[in-house]
């Protein structure tokens, strides 16, 4: 059997990211709900300000993001300091953003949900009652720094079905948790 995240010898994170629209709070939550931990989905911890400037069209700037990336931080450390593990849903576009949450000090995995932009616009398309509009995907995909290097993230196709994704990603997540049990 493999143990949950709360079962580890200390606290985990898991990030799930991935541009807007590539479905990373569907895998991050079912993957918070499957080991009962705690589950942070980022866009709700933006400033009123950096979402009015989405919700217009206008892409973030790292200025922007800089009172979300300490407020993540936070809800990470809050979370570990009470002994859970936590699942964040996460755009993740920045090196240094993922070096933060790495600096916390906890063991972490990234899940990269990565696939075609037209694929993703399609998507964004469809959803309703979101604040990202399809048209600031061209700026998220400039801001998505390359992964190349970073050992820790793990990139997942997103051209299967979303059952696929899910599978594989709760396989990667059950060896990194049992890894961080043993530990």
């Amino acid at each position: 059997m493999i143990p949950s995240p709360q079962a580890a010898s200390s606290p985990v994170i898991l990030i799930v990211m991935g541009v807007s629209g590539c479905g990373k709070s569907t895998i991050a939550r079912g993957l918070a709900e499957h080991f009962a931990c705690n589950f942070i989905e980022a866009d709700d911890y933006h400033t009123a300000e950096a979402r009015a400037l989405m919700a217009s069209g206008t892409p973030l700037t790292d200025a922007h993001r800089e009172p979300w990336i300490q407020a993540l931080c936070q809800a990470l450390q809050n979370a570990a300091a009470e002994g859970e593990s936590s699942v964040m849903a996460y755009s993740g576009l920045r090196r240094a953003h993922r070096q933060r949450f790495r600096d916390l000090g906890l063991p972490i995995l990234y899940l990269h949900l990565a696939g075609e932009k037209e694929l993703i616009r399609e998507r964004m398309q469809a959803r309703a009652n979101h604040f990202m509009p399809a048209g600031l995907l061209d700026s998220q995909f400039a801001s998505l720094e390359s992964t190349e290097g970073e050992a820790d993230i793990i990139a997942l196709r997103i051209d299967q079905p979303i059952n696929n994704i899910a599978q594989t990603a709760l396989g990667l997540a059950k060896n990194f948790i049992h890894q961080h049990s043993a530990a």
